[in-house]
């Protein structure tokens, strides 16, 4: 069988735009780099003592690259008792796979609060706004490594109405990137690093 020049461009055109296709495929199913987020909670010392427990369901994460719009992770219905995360005790929140990257903040999603006092009566617990509790600590996510973004929030007494709002604590929220050789912990008021 024989092909007239008009043929075989057509065909050469076709061979060629397969080609194309296929290694347009296969660049698509390469995936970025990505890094192990760990998001914990703790609290440290608001009103927590007038609390018998605090109850704070989260429901989603949502981080912001520098970069780039809004990422939220659904965690369904973690839930978390402040009064038993006092001091360097903390709760683990979920872990996810993200891109690699720096990220502006992190923020939490309170699905609701059921708290009791120490005098066994119930107390209201809101977040200002019903807003998500946002923390101000820029972090990375590198490749191959575990990146832990510990969120401190507490109960503050709000007026003399009995009730509580929700606030970060700023200074207390920590980072701490680990490999297989190091630990690095950050915190918003000072770094410091340690070797394994």
């Amino acid at each position: 069988m024989t092909l007239n020049r008009r043929d075989f461009v057509k065909s050469a055109a076709g061979i060629a735009a397969a080609s194309t296709a296929g290694i347009a495929g296969c660049m698509g199913l390469a995936s970025a780099e990505t890094g192990t987020l760990s998001t914990r909670v703790s609290d440290r010392p608001g009103d927590i003592d007038d609390f018998e427990s605090c109850l704070v369901t989260l429901s989603t994460i949502r981080i912001k690259p520098t970069d780039g719009e809004v990422k939220s992770f659904d965690v369904g219905e973690t839930e978390v008792d402040l009064v038993d995360l006092q001091g360097d005790a903390s709760a683990l929140v979920d872990d996810v796979e993200v891109e690699t990257g720096t990220y502006d903040y992190l923020q939490l999603e309170v699905g609701g609060t059921d708290a009791t006092l120490t005098d066994g009566s119930d107390a209201t617990v809101e977040v200002p706004g019903s807003a998500p509790l946002k923390f101000e600590k820029s972090f990375d996510i590198r490749a191959d490594e575990s990146t832990t973004f510990t969120a401190d929030f507490t109960p503050v007494k709000a007026g003399n109405a009995g009730k509580y709002v929700l606030q970060p604590v700023a200074k207390e929220v920590t980072v701490t990137y680990e490999s297989e050789e190091t630990t690095t912990t950050e915190t918003n008021t000072d770094e410091t690093t340690t070797s394994e």
